[in-house]
């Protein structure tokens, strides 16, 4: 009778104790996906992915406005140069 009493008690322990282990594990879960918690979540990634964004997107003009000024450069260049002449007309 001792051995079914320690048995019963020591599986009504790890039941009671995985019971509750379950439950906490349930609500953290659950209050980590409130729409709050989500949304404070996102805004928490978007804080720290905007100055990346914002410095790319800078670097990006740069290199967009440099590359257009060797671009008109090369233009200008083209341009006023002396027309070479035509080997037909004769």
């Amino acid at each position: 009778m001792p051995k079914r009493t320690f048995w019963f008690v020591t599986g009504t322990a790890a039941g009671l104790g995985s019971s509750l282990w379950v439950q906490r594990r349930v609500r953290t879960t659950v209050e980590r996906y409130v729409p709050e918690k989500v949304q404070e979540r996102a805004a928490d990634a978007a804080r720290r992915v905007g100055p990346a964004v914002r410095d790319a997107v800078t670097e990006g003009r740069d290199a967009m406005r440099a590359r257009e000024a060797e671009m008109r450069a090369d233009v200008a260049t083209r341009v006023s140069r002396p027309a070479a002449t035509d080997r037909r007309a004769g």
